[in-house]
């Protein structure tokens, strides 16, 4: 076979995975989480007619670059984190860019420090560099968050410190509440702006005990989605100082974010916060059950190694890892839940190292009908179809 023949057939073998997934996910009588990915365009745009009045009203004209329910939305997010102002962005990729290169022009130093994992590192096709003349600095190798060690003896100077809390690529790690205010202490010892990536900012609190707008007063900027946690269409906003948030809307505009029209977006995130937000704690009690009793059914399912990680969640997302190739717990978890209507594992598995792969479990509204023993369950028929 051709080197041609054979990247069409694998591209073909790809998308008939990709559709069994999702085929799987929407037939599927049992996930820990359904997200907004298994609605067909119809269901979605019912789901958001029918919410939607009751966070905005709909009599009112639909939204000119950014007034009206834009507006409303901004100034709600501005008032859930403490901040003075908020933007809103249509991606969170610019809403950080321009904050941060906000800030390399304040502090006269483009120079900023964050971890590897972090999304503008792993998940951004390096638009610090290409994009914003922004010059990322590695404060550790570890999987996560810096200490204030690291953070005050770093070698070099920096502008800005970024914070992704939660850490996503290390398991959706957080720091203690203590070790988050002396890294914050330690940067500003150095002079240094801090802004919290807080993508995930939302489940934060059960970890840290602290509600959100202290949480987000100990950086000079924040950054939020409304897509990960909150099931909106998508977006994010840049909350902080009103003077960082009118210069941010003008770079907005100069990166092409200054849509005609995003009240749908806009709604979609105003109905997040109304109905979401309230939910992540019971999420996140709930997904350290799940995530017991996931560790459990490994251990009783005869598993040689299984790891859960972190053994008790931060947040509503945590990984799993286990000794075998993605391929082969892909199609486990399709297998599962195309013959059973149980859909244990509904994320993709990467590699993890030769014959080890992992996965990222969320928990969900759809998750809170699992007990322990529905969870291990779940993993003793899961494990049955390994080889």
């Amino acid at each position: 076979m051709s080197d041609a023949a054979e990247q069409v057939d694998e591209k073909s073998a790809e998308e008939r995975l990709r559709e069994r997934r999702r085929n799987a996910a929407r037939a599927a009588r049992r996930l820990l989480w359904r997200g907004g990915l298994s609605g067909t365009i119809r269901e979605r745009l019912a789901s958001l007619a029918e919410a939607a009045p009751e966070v905005y009203d709909l009599e009112e004209p639909a939204d000119i670059y950014g007034n009206g329910v834009v507006t409303a939305l901004e100034e709600r997010v501005a008032s859930l984190l403490g901040k003075e102002a908020a933007a809103f962005f249509p991606t969170g990729t610019m809403a950080q860019q321009i904050a941060l290169r906000c800030w390399a022009a304040r502090t006269g130093n483009p120079t900023v420090a964050l971890h590897p994992l972090a999304h503008p590192e792993v998940h951004e096709r390096h638009a610090f560099t290409q994009v914003s003349g922004l010059r990322p600095v590695r404060l550790t190798s570890e999987p996560r968050l810096p200490t204030a060690d690291e953070v005050h003896d770093f070698e070099e100077p920096y502008g800005a410190l970024m914070l992704e809390l939660p850490l996503r690529d290390a398991g959706f790690v957080l720091p203690t509440w203590e070790e988050l205010t002396e890294v914050v202490d330690a940067a500003r010892e150095r002079d240094a702006v801090v802004h919290f990536d807080g993508a995930r900012l939302w489940e934060t609190t059960v970890h840290f005990g602290r509600p959100l707008d202290e949480i987000a007063g100990l950086a000079d900027s924040v950054y939020v989605s409304f897509y990960k946690s909150l099931e909106g269409l998508a977006g994010a906003a840049l909350a902080g100082p009103k003077t960082l948030v009118d210069e941010a809307k003008t770079w907005r505009h100069r990166y092409g974010g200054m849509a005609f029209q995003q009240f749908p977006t806009a709604l979609s995130a105003l109905v997040g916060l109304e109905r979401e937000l309230p939910r992540l704690p019971e999420y996140v009690r709930h997904a350290r059950v799940v995530a017991a009793a996931l560790r459990e059914g490994f251990t009783e399912a005869g598993v040689a190694w299984a790891r859960v990680h972190p053994e008790e969640p931060h947040t509503h997302q945590f990984q799993v890892w286990l000794p075998y190739d993605p391929e082969v717990l892909v199609e486990a978890a399709v297998r599962q839940a195309e013959e059973t209507g149980t859909y244990l594992f509904t994320g993709y598995w990467d590699r993890g190292g030769p014959g080890l792969a992992l996965t990222e479990v969320t928990v969900g509204a759809a998750g809170l009908e699992w007990t322990a023993d529905d969870v291990k369950a779940a993993v003793a028929d899961f494990v049955a179809r390994l080889p």
